[in-house]
This record gives C-alpha cells, structure tokens and sequence, in this order.
C-alpha cells in the first residue's frame, strides 16, 4: 500500500494553500460555562488553570500582537508561508457575537489565510454564526470551528463535567455546516469509563455528522486537578500505550476516510502533568500508531460500510 494510511493534516492544508501552513495560538480573555456558575464550577476535570494554552502568550495581549510575535519565530524555525490564526484556550464562543467579531477582525495581517475557533458545542448560536460569516464574506479567510466533544459516551461526559451531552454536539455540527464553516472534533480516546465500543461509536458518529477534521488527545493527567485526584486516589485506571494505539486504529479504521486527522497524540507540559503519554515522545507514539497500522496492514476508512443503508443493499 503506498498512499499514506490515514489522511494527514500537513498535507490537506498544502493541497489547499499550496505552501507549508502553521498554526499560530492565540490565548483570548475567556473562561467556560462550567468555570464561571452558567452550568457549574471547577470546568473539566481534566482541564488545569491554563486550559488547553499551554504554549500561548499572556491574554492581555492584542490579538495582532500575539500573531506577530508568533509569526516571526514560528516563521523562521518551521519555514511557514502563511499562517492560521488559532483562538485556541478555553472556549472562544462564549462571549457577546460582537466581542467575537471584534477578535476577528483582529486577525486580519498579512500572511493569515484563516482562523480556527476552539469551543464547546453548547456555546454556538446563529449569531455567533453570522458574524462569522461576514467575516468570512468580508475578508475571504475561510473560518473553522473546533468543537470539544472527547467522547460520545454521555455517562463519561458526565463524569467528566462537561456540563453538555452528545446532542449539543449534533445540534453544534448541524448548525455550523449549514452555514458552510468547517468542523473540528476534539476526542479523548483512552478516557478510563469508555471501551473499543464507544471508540468506534466517535468514528461512527463524526462520519454521520460529515465533521470534516478530527483532533485525537491521550488522556493526560494535570496536577492540581480533579482528575488527578482520583487518579493519586487509585479511582481508576489508565489505558496502556499498546491499548491506546489499539484504540486508535480501531477509531481510525471505521472513521470516514474523508476526514482529516490532525493529529493522533497530543503533547502537555512534562511539569504540569504527573503523567502524559506514558513518559514517551509524542511522536514515538505516532510512529508505533503508523508501524501497527502497517503491520495490520489497515487504514483509515477500511470498515466505513455501516451508512446509508447497509442492511439492505442486497436488495439493491
């Protein structure tokens, strides 16, 4: 098999852009509605104080500021042409439909072709949507939307805090593509509660969705959190490596082999977590991924048969 075995991210953006493209994060003032009392306190169990930015420059500065600054030393070390502008902490919905079209519009320097807004799904109105999408029409920068989803296992949702359940995510998805925005999905695939069924149910539900970019995490363990509590408590168990990559490829072989993967494993920072990727480089658990896959000799898309009427086309 010599096509690449998953559809990688890297390659989408230059097929699309034509160049080398980066991401570049940007860290606005913003919390969660399960931070701040809206759906409860505490956020996510397994989120720490800085959210998801562990990389980001301070809040307080100007969007176009941060980019700049982003800009020039990603620019140099990585020999990006253009550039993605990545709303990236915590979620960026949730504040006024002005607010957001204010942050937007901050985006707009040379050398940006797009930005990407991280959020729950049960903070996406119609609003938020329209000035998007003068935005979009206005500037001409394509606008995608990252939704944090981690599991479709409700019951683990629930043990997580999230404060939302699967159909928020359906409703969110539904919203966003009909007005013709891209969709991200974040997952956790070794979360403690779900088995290779609600894995391969994520692959399942995403591909029905038509989600058209998927962001796959490990389980890391935060210090200071909740999740790391129980964890010192011995409340649960973590998913091995060989597990996880199992998990992975199963995700990976019922997932639409449209949808583009932007990552398989995350990275966290090795003094905020008491554990993150079993103590090993990111990028040696890619590889074990990409090796297993060869050896399986499967990819991405293999079991996609399950849609549009699979039980009778025998009758077709």
């Amino acid at each position: 098999m010599d096509k690449p075995r998953y559809r990688f991210y890297s390659g989408y953006l230059r097929e699309k852009y034509q160049c080398k493209v980066y991401k570049l994060p940007v860290n606005l003032p913003v919390t969660c509605p399960n931070r701040d009392g809206q759906l409860g306190y505490g956020g996510c169990i397994f989120c720490g104080q800085s959210g998801a930015g562990f990389e980001s420059l301070p809040e307080q500065m100007p969007v176009a500021e941060q980019l700049k600054k982003n800009m020039e030393y990603i620019g140099k070390k990585y020999g990006a042409e253009k550039y993605i502008a990545y709303f990236q902490n915590f979620s960026n919905t949730y504040m006024a439909p002005q607010r957001l079209k204010d942050y937007l519009e901050e985006t707009c320097i040379p050398g940006v072709v797009e930005v990407y807004i991280s959020t729950r799904p049960d903070c996406i109105s119609s609003s938020h949507l329209e000035e998007a999408d003068a935005f979009r029409k206005r500037t001409g920068m394509d606008v995608t939307f990252e939704l944090g989803l981690q599991t479709v296992n409700y019951h683990s949702l629930a043990k997580l805090n999230r404060g939302h359940t699967l159909a928020e995510f359906v409703d969110a998805v539904l919203q966003v593509r009909s007005r013709g925005f891209g969709v991200c999905a974040h997952l956790i695939l070794d979360l403690p509660w779900d088995g290779m069924l609600d894995v391969v149910e994520n692959a399942k539900v995403l591909s029905a969705l038509g989600v058209e970019q998927v962001k796959i995490h490990s389980l890391y363990i935060v210090r200071e959190t909740e999740m790391a509590r129980i964890y010192l408590e011995n409340k649960i168990q973590l998913v091995s490596m060989e597990e996880y990559v199992q998990r992975v490829i199963g995700f990976l072989e019922y997932l639409d082999p449209e949808i583009v993967i932007q990552r398989l494993i995350g990275r966290a920072p090795e003094e905020e977590t008491l554990t993150a990727n079993w103590n090993t480089s990111w990028w040696k658990v890619k590889e074990c991924i990409e090796k297993q896959m060869t050896h399986m000799d499967t990819w991405q898309g293999k079991k996609f048969d399950y849609l549009r009427g699979k039980a009778v086309r025998r009758f077709l």
